[in-house]
């Protein structure tokens, strides 16, 4: 985080282009979830149980956080077809302004998955279950029913929207970077790098009906399953980003590099001092 800080929050063009605000907004918040979703999932895999206040405050952030990440592509799949399919309007559509609007939504949408799991569950329970110990969970702690049929429903509609707008706009931009160029090869890898990613990030989607149906075929493989379920659908989709949005980004890259090569001198200057 501080390599990030140092290299995006001091440069001025990544504070003020849409683009670069939504990657570091993605980076933070995938941050926030792989550090609380790992917490989860030791805490799961060592079978220990913590009272369902600690839980419940837990999981809620780490829920908005991962339905988060999908969102956050869309809407940067979004800012990249206006550049390139609608150039001369980008300036207007894509503002500093508009951006964090869109931020602002993306956790209102993300928050409206969850919160009425909550506030069924203040209304439901008895004061003494907020006092208990349970495993930390989202099927122990949020086990009525209709949170579960709740979420499904909700998984099933971001699924769509997410679908649809990555279909739309990946290959509006495909068409109009052949049109461009027939032979231009980097448009097209980037646009299956996004595809892929994103395809990843909505496989968290369907994880409540893929993980019981692996376990009805190997039910003696649960932990096996969980794990690799949680490297794919958690992990590996949050080490693309910095890859696809990051490194691959030619001036996100020359900072980069001009911030590890001053780092380098400052080092070198110093160790120079003390000889």
């Amino acid at each position: 985080m501080t390599f990030l800080s140092s290299t995006i929050f001091i440069q001025q063009i990544f504070t003020s282009n849409p683009r670069y605000i939504l990657f570091i907004h993605l980076v933070i918040n995938d941050t926030i979830q792989l550090a609380l979703s790992t917490l989860l999932f030791v805490i799961r895999y060592a079978q220990h149980t913590f009272p369902v206040s600690f839980c419940l405050i837990i999981l809620i952030i780490t829920i908005i956080a991962t339905l988060n990440t999908p969102l956050n592509l869309a809407g940067m799949a979004i800012e990249c077809y206006i550049a390139i399919c609608i150039p001369l309007r980008h300036g207007q559509i894509c503002t500093v302004k508009k951006t964090y609007i869109l931020i602002s939504l993306i956790w209102v949408a993300s928050g409206f998955s969850i919160l009425p799991d909550l506030f069924l569950l203040l209304a439901t329970e008895p004061l003494q279950y907020f006092h208990s110990r349970v495993p930390c969970s989202r099927e122990f702690v949020f086990r009525n029913e209709y949170s579960r049929n709740k979420r499904d429903i909700s998984y099933y509609v971001f699924l769509v929207i997410d679908w649809l707008t990555l279909l739309y706009t990946y290959f509006r931009i495909l068409f109009a970077a052949k049109e461009a160029n027939p032979d231009n090869k980097k448009a097209r890898n980037t646009i299956l790098l996004h595809g892929f990613q994103l395809l990843l990030c909505m496989l968290n989607y369907v994880r409540p009906i893929l993980e019981p149906t692996l376990l009805y075929i190997w039910p003696n493989s649960y932990v096996g399953i969980r794990f690799v379920s949680y490297v794919i659908i958690q992990i590996l989709p949050r080490f693309v980003s910095p890859i696809v949005y990051g490194l691959r980004d030619q001036t996100f890259r020359k900072h980069v590099r001009a911030y590890l090569l001053c780092k380098d001198g400052r080092s070198s200057h110093l160790k120079d001092v003390d000889t």
